[in-house]
């Protein structure tokens, strides 16, 4: 065996960061495949399938899955007997691979890491530094890596508590998985720790995301211990559950369930739980002193071919709405949108609440009313692109400046996930609309854009304010005018326990 080298481990890093960007893994493809071959929910089939054109698209034009390229998780083991040819910290060697990855001007991923959390929130412009969890291995010779990208919708749906020892864990999982909503993105993967100590739970729970998915395997041969017994059980009930889909309503609501545990104190019994969402990123390799790791392209056969179905879908005009107009769509309807929208996320949101109390008109003459605003933080474009991977971002985040952006004027809202109640009795005092994108659909949502450009707060970012102009945009009517909210009715018709 050869040294492994400082480039060797920069250069798989940077690697693996636009590998998984653009390929989800195949036993996932494999699974969504399966979930849009049994679903028999027409809103949850037709955002599976969103999902899946969406999954191809970028594994053929190497594009993001998500334009949340999410932040880095690197689990590395450190075989002791590895000849190592470095010449500073490994933690700043595997960030400079993040790096190197992120900033990759073949296919630009949005840099969403920001330092001083607590404080200014700045961003370091190049996705570091990832979080890095480490381990030895006494006899090998090998540097053995799995690099995940997790998004922050799902991230933010993160769960902990210690039980008591007598506790039940399937009633805590069940619990916490129907007050969770959609903003995680489902149908996507939970992985639940147990056991050691909080920090160790936690860690349990994230690791087990990078596991297999082989839940039917599991469930043709039969569990053979209690863990295996409580994944089968909480895969079967929490798709009985009926939250389907992005939440429209549906079959399956996860491709797997997996768990971790460990050894824990007597008095207590720490659980975990974390998802991933439909733009499940992870991949595993080694290095032995041979080079940089290469990855396979997979098989483009294990995609369908798929389209959007057109027989039930509504075409509008945003240019020709009204508010007396947006009556005539109802929850659960498809649309295709066409005309020009605006965006705006969490910081643009709270500047325009500013410049609203200060009684001041946003910069360069921009007006919201009666506009629809899009919640989303593009990736930068490359090549030909106007925009590039531009899917929604989680619309509950938006509720707390939801009064004030009514009282400006605007006609309605596109995003992802449900909304809270005190925002859908907003949008039917006000007479407005919430629509869904499909979370998970980013590159083809981008097809659909046809014209980009920063609107204010330029300085921002991805958090700028733009004005995109669609053709055939598809969206949901998630919350129509009368309050009627999908999210409700949809997991409520599917329900099953």
């Amino acid at each position: 065996m050869g040294k492994i080298t400082e480039q060797d481990i920069i250069d798989s890093i940077a690697d693996a960061c636009q590998y998984i960007s653009f390929y989800h893994p195949e036993d996932f493809v494999k699974g969504m495949v399966e979930a849009y071959e049994n679903e028999k929910s027409e809103s949850a089939k037709n955002a599976i399938g969103q999902i899946l054109i969406n999954s191809k698209m970028c594994a053929m034009g190497h594009r993001p899955l998500c334009q949340d390229t999410g932040s880095v998780n690197i689990f590395i083991k450190v075989g002791l007997k590895a000849d190592l040819d470095i010449s500073r910290d490994l933690e700043d060697i595997l960030n400079a691979g993040v790096a190197k990855g992120y900033t990759d001007p073949d296919n630009t991923l949005r840099y969403s890491v920001v330092a001083d959390p607590a404080g200014k929130r700045v961003n370091t412009k190049d996705n570091t530094p990832a979080v890095i969890h480490y381990t030895v291995d006494a006899n090998s010779d090998k540097i053995d890596i799995t690099v995940a990208a997790k998004g922050g919708g799902s991230e933010n749906k993160s769960k902990f508590a210690v039980l008591n020892p007598s506790d039940s864990i399937y009633d805590w999982v069940m619990k916490n998985v129907e007050s969770m909503g959609a903003g995680w993105c489902p149908p996507g993967i939970l992985g639940i720790g147990i056991g050691g100590n909080p920090e160790k739970s936690m860690l349990l729970a994230k690791e087990s995301l990078m596991g297999h998915v082989d839940i039917h395997e599991l469930k043709e041969r039969g569990p053979q211990n209690d863990l295996e017994e409580l994944r089968l059980r909480l895969y079967e009930d929490i798709n009985k559950i009926g939250i389907g889909a992005q939440g429209l309503g549906g079959l399956t609501t996860v491709l797997d369930v997996k768990i971790l545990d460990y050894p824990c104190h007597a008095a207590s019994l720490p659980v975990a739980m974390i998802p991933n969402c439909a733009a499940t990123r992870h991949i595993h390799f080694e290095l032995d002193g041979n080079g940089a790791a290469t990855f396979q392209k997979p098989d483009l056969d294990i995609w369908p071919d798929l389209e959007i179905p057109m027989d039930t879908v509504k075409k509008v005009n945003i240019e020709d709405l009204t508010k007396e107009k947006l009556q005539d769509y109802k929850s659960g309807d498809t649309l295709l949108l066409s005309g020009k929208i605006l965006t705006a996320r969490d910081a643009a949101h709270k500047k325009i609440v500013e410049y609203k109390n200060a009684g001041k008109p946003l910069p360069n003459g921009v007006s919201l009313e009666d506009r629809f605003i899009y919640y989303v933080g593009p990736v930068d474009p490359v090549g030909d692109e106007v925009v590039g991977p531009a899917g929604p971002t989680t619309s509950t985040r938006m509720d707390k400046f939801t009064k004030d952006m009514m009282e400006i004027g605007i006609m309605g809202m596109i995003g992802k996930a449900e909304r809270k109640q005190p925002t859908i009795d907003l949008i039917k005092e006000y007479k407005s609309m919430y629509l869904i994108a499909t979370g998970g659909a980013a590159y083809l949502i981008a097809q659909s854009i046809k014209g980009a450009k920063t609107l204010a707060f330029e300085e921002m970012g991805m958090e700028a304010i733009y004005e995109f102009e669609v053709k055939d945009m598809p969206v949901t009517v998630a919350v129509d005018t009368e309050g009627n909210s999908i999210h409700t009715t949809g997991p409520a018709q599917w329900r099953a326990i």
